[in-house]
């Protein structure tokens, strides 16, 4: 009996092995998968089912192979990318053969790989279903839906139906277990906006809750934002079809922030296609990230890393500001003893330092305007070894304390921006933000720029008048890093690191004022 116990425990840890790892206790693994999807040479042509099928039918034979060799590895759960399966630029009509029947009311009651008799036009669905049954993986994939209305909703659309750009999630048993409809469309024509927000979540065994949202709805308070507070959520899947913008929004970059401002777990799946821009996914903890950033080469590509369990008492930034009044002396002591002058840190007993020259008394730098993000930043160069420099525009000041290990021939800038953004979306936004410029001209201030070669030691505050503050810290080749210290002091919030790990690209307080929206 003994011997046949030792061969079984064998036998379990061997299949543990082969498919893939050991996990800790307290971890889970996750898979993302980055995919060039096979778009419709002509979306907005009109096509019949069958064609539809045809077509989403070969992205499905991807996301198959990916979904197999992610279990091999031993992933509980997987995300797919946002638009992966039909594609994008469709018209309303056009896309009408693409979409499926998905009852938001459903999720939890239907498994459609077991129960694929109960509704017409349900064979996307249906194949998910039985890619997490077959795998015994949870799986979180994007496609488009429509439901039926008629009169009675005074929301309901003319054509009598609603279109939705939607999440869905399956359990390892292949049952829908949750649905999301997209709620910040971005210029999708196709879609519709649902009525109310949906606050999306589901359970797993292996790390409790996760919620869902897509793409542009990262930006917003709602339901994103909402979501997580509401129902104290520390786990997020998120598929999405990003196009980077440089300086402050590529993928990866605002990934990251994001989960560090709210200590999540985000696994991310973008779509890839460099010409558009597009690529850009990641597994992402508060302080660790395995990313996928690459606008040279084609092809999918699959994210497989254990992570953490955050649990519900793990407290966020932005939850955290007296915890980081309290040891703001301590993080300023070890900051400043290794690097920087003992000016960075605020003392209790002064306000904020205004804008000086590294001595003291030297002529300031010139301000300048540029545009950045499509917005007008308030921009003063950043000249020389060391120094200390103030910006400002309407309300907001942001102020840095700086130091180059070796001067190198590339000019970087400190910008302000207070105000509304009205381009490819509208939303108010609060930025600190030291850069590398495009070319040694001011003008060139805001470019977008991916190589640097100077490593800076900084601190960077402002006086943000929004808690919701993304720490962005993006270095050369579009890798990240993170702060060695951020928090709030004295009404000013302040993000500040000792030599980044290569070149700085960006490094950023991008502050959403979601009220003044």
């Amino acid at each position: 009996m003994v011997h046949l116990c030792w061969k079984l425990s064998v036998c379990f840890f061997f299949y543990q092995a082969v498919s893939g790892r050991v996990r800790r206790e307290g971890h889970y693994v996750a898979a993302v998968y980055e995919h060039e999807s096979i778009l419709s040479p002509n979306p907005t042509a009109l096509v019949d089912r069958r064609s539809a099928l045809e077509l989403m039918g070969k992205n499905l034979d991807i996301y198959e192979q990916q979904a197999v060799a992610a279990a091999r590895q031993g992933a509980q759960i997987i995300v797919f990318p946002e638009d992966g399966i039909h594609g994008f630029n469709f018209t309303r009509s056009s896309i009408y053969p693409y979409l499926d029947f998905v009852l938001h009311s459903h999720s939890g009651k239907w498994n459609p790989c077991r129960e694929p008799y109960l509704f017409n036009d349900t064979e996307v669905i249906q194949r998910l279903s039985c890619m997490a049954l077959k795998n015994k993986i949870f799986l979180v994939a994007n496609l488009g839906t429509k439901q039926p209305c008629d009169h009675t909703d005074p929301h309901c659309p003319p054509d009598g139906r609603y279109q939705f750009n939607t999440n869905v999630a399956f359990d390892a048993d292949g049952a829908l277990v949750a649905t999301y409809r997209k709620h910040n469309l971005y210029f999708e024509y196709a879609f519709d906006t649902p009525p109310e927000p949906d606050y999306t979540h589901f359970d797993t065994p292996f790390a409790g809750k996760f919620g869902m949202f897509t793409c542009f709805d990262i930006l917003f308070f709602e339901p994103a934002v909402n979501l997580i507070r509401q129902y104290n959520l520390k786990q997020i899947v998120y598929p999405t079809a990003w196009m980077n913008q440089l300086p402050l929004l590529s993928a990866v970059e605002f990934q990251q922030a994001f989960a560090t401002a709210f200590s999540v777990n985000i696994l991310a799946a973008n779509i890839h296609h460099p010409t558009l821009g597009m690529t850009g996914s990641g597994i992402y903890t508060p302080v660790k990230s395995f990313i996928y950033h690459n606008m040279e080469s084609y092809g999918g590509k699959l994210i497989v890393a254990e992570i953490p369990v955050i649990t519900t008492d793990h407290e966020t930034n932005l939850e955290g500001n007296e915890r980081f009044r309290e040891n703001l002396h301590d993080s300023c002591r070890t900051f400043t003893s290794t690097s920087l002058d003992d000016q960075v840190c605020f003392k209790e007993q002064e306000e904020t330092p205004g804008r000086i020259s590294e001595k003291g008394n030297e002529q300031l730098p010139p301000p300048f305007y540029a545009e950045m993000m499509y917005d007008n930043f308030t921009f003063v160069p950043v000249w020389g070894e060391k120094g200390e420099l103030q910006v400002c525009a309407n309300s907001l000041c942001c102020y840095l304390n700086y130091r180059r290990a070796v001067l190198t021939d590339e000019l970087y800038a400190l910008g302000v921006f207070d105000g509304l953004h009205t381009v490819h979306g509208t939303y108010y936004v609060q930025a600190c933000a030291l850069v590398k410029c495009g070319g040694l001209s001011f003008s060139s201030c805001g470019q977008e720029v991916t190589d640097a070669t100077a490593l800076i030691d900084f601190q960077l505050w402002g006086n943000m008048s929004t808690p919701y503050i993304f720490p962005l810290l993006l270095t050369s080749g579009i890798a990240l890093d993170f702060a060695d210290h951020m928090g709030w002091k004295n009404n000013h919030y302040f993000m500040s690191k000792n030599r980044t790990s290569s070149g700085l690209l960006t490094a950023a307080l991008y502050g959403r004022w979601y009220e003044k929206d």
